[in-house]
């Protein structure tokens, strides 16, 4: 489908799916029966027919009729989905979403506490209009906030729904009814919000000249690609080698899933195995970012860095646009999986050290190894993949930018992950390499910590492991920092020097944080002490707001995501929410 086509079945898929709410918090019943499947479309689509002449759902966006009452795990009932969820994280997502989520900070809270869910949904799911990823925010808006699925808070925090400037003058509310019988009327709904798209419409003209110059850019980016596959070692794979790879891009292929869409195990037929990362739902608009991180990968190799096999670009009738990418499969997983997942085995303090040094190696390489200098901007966890002998792999070049020579710092749009954007890039714009240092040192204090880079205190507000951890340091207490159930501690002096760089990196100040190559030499040195921890001037934490203000004023497709990767950054490719869970490519 086309860039607007694909936008639409989103906000449409969207706003199912708060339909689907309401109606388990009217009956308890995630579904409505098999025999009404037929029913729901046709009302579903009358409900539209105002606004969108001539677009048929089911066929324009590629859902089939039974996916309307078929979902995850065959779960049906509040009571099924209930006993499979510990109620620890049930209460924990009542404690934290029980509020108006209107405001960035508490649907930051609320949205991370859903990545809980995701253990516990690790069985099949059928279609894709209410698949696993998408139980949490349908439980949550029906059951654990107090508004309910149709408050516009709600709505615009757990599906991405925004209403603030489609009411009307008189101020009447928008009111979505849910037959009983399993027939949806999600008219008032689907009008408001298809009623605001159309007013910020552009005119017919520039429309069209806008898919023309598209239409004419993606055989540059074609060329642009094929011109790195000819100076490089990269494969340029056909559609159909990579099914056959992947059993047809088979569920029980997949080992990673987010916001832009899944990651498949997959065996070449030399039985090598990797994993292709497949982005779904692009546009021909997409390739300009595609081929940005292609052109990102294919210009670095090291050791702590993802390798990248080759690429895929294809499009069919029936497949639309396909942009794939081949990367080395690393078999342990992402750090975020070890340290926040359900690994049976803590890491040990050896492999923890190792997986700081990997990581702060990779870093250096692209800040100062590569030919062009290299900004990731999206150094977290969940981007740290780990191999067979757990070397860190940093992964993930879709926000990287490449720094010209010379330059001190670039402005540009804000990209990232909340927790993780040094506060000068997410207040301002101004990106450095030490932007990326400020993003190692959270991670490297979650890798010393257990902790996660934004945590509820216990008062329930938010609160930065950067500053919980500089409160234990500036009292003397630098040990009490490291996890208590860290496996095979090591000399005390040393763990108490790793956590003093996290916390040096992690100041909020630029200027009181090393280079990465300087990070480096202090972690391989064991003579070298770490330079003094500047005071810090005020909490990070209390900037938060103006932070999250500062995001959601921003323009273009660059946005702060929540600490769980919902809203996460799609190259052009709309996907659904993200399931909480980072993909490992």
């Amino acid at each position: 489908p086309s860039h607007d086509s694909a936008t639409t079945c989103h906000y449409l898929l969207q706003g199912l799916r708060l339909v689907y709410s309401d109606l388990l918090r009217r009956t308890g019943s995630f579904l409505p029966p098999p025999s009404s499947a037929e029913s729901c479309w046709t009302a579903y689509q009358s409900s539209i027919v105002g606004f969108l002449r001539g677009f048929d759902i089911r066929s324009s966006c590629g859902f089939q009729t039974p996916w309307i009452s078929e979902g995850c795990m065959n779960i049906t009932t509040r009571s099924q989905f209930e006993n499979l969820i510990p109620n620890s994280t049930l209460n924990a997502t009542v404690s934290r979403c029980n509020l108006s989520l209107e405001s960035n900070t508490p649907c930051a809270s609320c949205t991370q506490s859903l990545s809980a869910f995701q253990a516990s949904l690790t069985g099949p799911s059928v279609g894709n209009v209410s698949d696993c990823s998408a139980y949490p925010s349908i439980y949550a808006a029906a059951f654990a906030n107090m508004y309910g699925p149709t408050d516009k808070g709600t709505a615009k925090c757990l599906f991405q729904l925004d209403f603030a400037s489609s009411s009307s003058g008189n101020g009447k509310k928008v009111i979505i009814p849910v037959a009983l019988s399993g027939f949806f009327v999600a008219s008032a709904l689907i009008s408001a919000w298809f009623w605001f798209l159309r007013r910020k419409r552009k005119n017919f003209k520039h429309r069209k000249m806008k898919r023309d110059r598209i239409s004419g850019l993606e055989t540059g980016y074609q060329s642009r690609l094929d011109s790195i596959s000819e100076s490089t070692t990269l494969a340029k794979f056909t559609l159909e080698e990579i099914k056959k790879a992947t059993n047809n891009f088979s569920r029980h292929n997949i080992i990673g899933r987010g916001g832009y869409g899944n990651v498949f195990r997959g065996v070449l037929p030399d039985g090598s195995e990797v994993a292709f990362k497949r982005f779904k739902n692009c546009s021909a608009g997409g390739d300009a970012n595609f081929a940005h991180e292609v052109e990102v990968i294919a210009s670095i190799r090291h050791v702590n860095l993802l390798a990248l096999r080759g690429y895929c670009i294809a499009t069919t009738p029936l497949e639309g646009h396909q942009r794939i990418i081949v990367c080395d499969l690393v078999k342990n997983g992402s750090l975020h999986d070890h340290l926040f997942g359900d690994m049976e085995n803590k890491l040990s303090w050896p492999l923890r050290q190792r997986i700081a040094l990997g990581m702060a190696r990779g870093l250096a390489y692209l800040h100062y190894g590569a030919q062009l200098a290299i900004i990731h901007r999206d150094i977290k966890a969940s981007n740290i993949l780990l191999d067979d002998k757990f070397e860190a792999k940093v992964a993930d070049f879709g926000l990287a930018k490449f720094n010209p020579e010379g330059m001190t710092h670039m402005s540009t749009r804000v990209a990232g992950t909340m927790g993780y954007v040094a506060p000068e890039y997410a207040l301002y714009g101004q990106l450095t390499e030490r932007s990326d240092v400020y993003s190692f040192g959270v991670v490297l204090l979650e890798l010393l910590s257990g902790r996660k880079a934004i945590v509820m205190d216990e008062e329930g507000q938010p609160l930065s492991v950067a500053d919980w951890a500089w409160s234990l340091v500036r009292e003397g207490r630098t040990l009490d920092v490291v996890d208590d159930e860290l496996p095979e501690k090591g000399p005390p002096e040393v763990i108490e020097k790793y956590v003093l760089i996290a916390v040096l990196c992690s100041h909020p100040q630029l200027y009181a944080r090393p280079t990465m190559d300087q990070v480096v030499k202090l972690l391989e040195s064991n003579d070298m002490a770490v330079p003094t921890v500047p005071e810090r001037p005020i909490p990070l934490v209390a900037r938060m707001e103006e932070i999250t203000k500062s995001i959601s004023s921003s323009s273009g497709s660059g946005k702060l995501s929540s600490p769980t990767g919902y809203q996460a950054f799609s190259f052009g490719c709309e996907g659904s929410s993200g399931n909480g869970q980072e993909a490992p490519v």
